[in-house]
């Protein structure tokens, strides 16, 4: 069982460049893995080392200004290849949420089935929470799933997810911890059943 997400408040992190796609996310190279630990120091790597493997400054991931568990980007965030070990290795860096104006679907659904919840809102709210970022990086962006709203800088904003997924968000669910979960309603609807199978 994955952590729980209902509702979260934290500053974020700021990456304002569009089409980010997988590759930048997690270079090919790592993806010999097969587990999911190991990730967060993979996570960006060509932007966030040189060379050398020494750290540039300039990146944001390097700059001690901002942290936080939510990740903000530019439109077209995920695009690229399907791999999963993007979404594995945003989540192993500590985010729980990525904000963007538009997902590539393979990697949204691959951060919906990790316990990454990717959030699409319009244009004018990710430049309104890019500049509000840029001008103070303090700023706290608040989650709420349940109510599916997010809201920084006294701007609110709903988004979309789908019933089930947002389920499984909301209690650290995986494909299999659902079933489970439906344990008890599964067995009380096959008491109930009648045997309607015949012999001709």
């Amino acid at each position: 069982m994955k952590r729980k997400l209902i509702k979260i408040t934290s500053r974020a992190v700021p990456i304002d460049q569009e089409n980010i796609d997988t590759d930048q996310i997690l270079p090919a190279r790592y993806l010999k893995a097969i587990t999911r630990e190991g990730f967060a120091e993979k996570l960006f790597r060509d932007w966030r080392f040189d060379e050398h493997d020494q750290p540039k400054p300039d990146f944001v991931l390097n700059d001690p200004t901002y942290s936080g568990e939510i990740l903000v980007a530019g439109r077209n965030f995920g695009s690229g290849s399907s791999r999963e070990h993007a979404a594995w290795a945003l989540a192993d860096y500590g985010f729980t949420v990525v904000v963007s104006s538009f997902f590539g679907d393979i990697f949204k659904n691959n951060a919906l089935n990790n316990s990454l919840l990717p959030i699409q809102v319009s244009e004018e709210f990710l430049r309104q929470l890019f500049e509000q970022i840029a001008s103070d990086p303090a700023t706290e962006v608040t989650v709420d799933v349940q109510a599916q709203t997010i809201s920084a800088a006294g701007h609110t904003e709903s988004f979309d997810i789908q019933p089930y997924k947002k389920i499984c968000i909301m209690n650290g669910y995986d494909d299999i911890d659902y079933l489970v979960s439906m344990k008890e309603r599964i067995e009380a609807f096959e008491k109930t059943r009648k045997d309607d199978y015949s012999i001709v």
